[in-house]
């Protein structure tokens, strides 16, 4: 199958810090070649990829002191549609700005949404073209959405079982691990490792958007010997981090699609204590993968019980259900449900 995957510029593919859609179409694209399909990838040139990269901007944006992506973005998908005869599938990951270019060929354009989906400022673009198809990363991403949207699939994400390795025997220490922001409760995990008497080791980007909340909320709350204050990471760094931690605390306060780190803790053994928000219920088995919480109180109960969750236990549920494999079969059965609807299409055009 010729394929073509489209990245946001933000960030290269894989991202050299902090970019969570980066890091899934990288593994998808490397498991997509790995598995003998023509994959293009448009992207940064600073990407890295088996598969054919097309360049669309010299360096990822955000590295390279950029503010607004949109120019770039805009410019590298009208490149995509002047080649798109060349490809079987187009697979966005561009959320929006793709649909009034391939409005006349939906069933070669595909879009995965992997942010939040809950702003009703978003929501005239998806009304306005309601017949390009999508795919949600959890089924709880879907639910804010209006009515008689293609939603083509659910895909849960899924990463290579090398990237976070099982680490049998973990450590000592709390993590939180991605962004400072309101919705990700950092204040939260402050307060659990205090009133537990664990340490907690925050590794974190600040966002500009961010930087008030962090300097008025946040910042005073870091003098304490309970917090470890390391800031952004990058991949090596956070695999370790995770591994080596004994339970990632993932105390969101929003609807979050989907939460890579859950998988990425999973896949080295690692439990997660999270709030019952957005997709975490579709993605920790209470009890086995992690434990699910709803108050401070239950929070702080459940991290004396992460020493009785079993880390093999904790892999083999990442094992069974959160690996690049089975993503990249999900798309390739979504790619030729699209590939027979239009060749349906053709044939009743063509009997007419």
């Amino acid at each position: 199958m010729r394929i073509a995957q489209i990245s946001p510029l933000a960030e290269a593919v894989p991202p050299r810090l902090y970019g969570g859609t980066e890091r899934v179409v990288s593994w998808l694209t490397e498991e997509l070649v790995r598995l003998g399909h023509e994959v293009t990838l448009f992207a940064s040139g600073d990407s890295l990829t088996e598969a054919r990269l097309v360049p669309c901007v010299s360096q990822a944006l955000r590295l390279a002191g950029v503010k607004d992506f949109t120019a770039n973005n805009l410019v590298m998908l009208d490149k995509v549609r002047k080649r798109a005869d060349e490809f079987d599938i187009i697979h966005c990951h561009v959320d929006m700005l793709q649909f009034p270019l391939f409005q006349a060929m939906p069933n070669k354009l595909i879009t995965t949404l992997h942010g939040r989906l809950d702003l009703p400022d978003y929501w005239p673009i998806y009304e306005a073209y309601p017949h390009m198809p999508l795919v949600s990363i959890s089924d709880n991403q879907r639910k804010p959405m209006p009515p008689d949207i293609n939603w083509l699939a659910t895909i849960h994400h899924g990463l290579p079982e090398h990237v976070c390795p099982f680490n049998a025997a973990g450590g000592e220490y709390l993590a939180f691990l991605g962004r400072i922001s309101p919705e990700k409760r950092p204040d939260r995990a402050i307060e659990i490792a205090k009133r537990s008497g664990i340490l907690l080791k925050i590794a974190a980007k600040v966002d500009k958007v961010d930087l008030d909340y962090f300097n008025e909320l946040i910042k005073p709350m870091l003098d304490h010997p309970l917090i470890d204050f390391i800031g952004e990471i990058d991949e090596r760094q956070k695999c370790d981090f995770l591994g080596n931690a004994l339970g990632l605390l993932f105390p969101i306060d929003w609807m979050e699609p989907f939460g890579l780190v859950m998988i990425e803790a999973m896949s080295a053994g690692t439990p997660v204590i999270a709030w019952r928000n957005g997709s975490v219920p579709e993605v920790i088995a209470n009890d086995k993968a992690g434990i699910i919480v709803e108050s401070m109180d239950e929070a702080v109960a459940a991290v004396e019980r992460l020493h009785q969750l079993k880390r093999r236990g904790v892999r083999d549920y990442f094992e069974s259900r959160f690996t690049v494999k089975r993503m990249a079969w999900d798309y390739l059965a979504a790619y030729e449900a699209m590939i027979n609807q239009s060749s349906k299409r053709k044939e009743l055009i063509a009997a007419e």
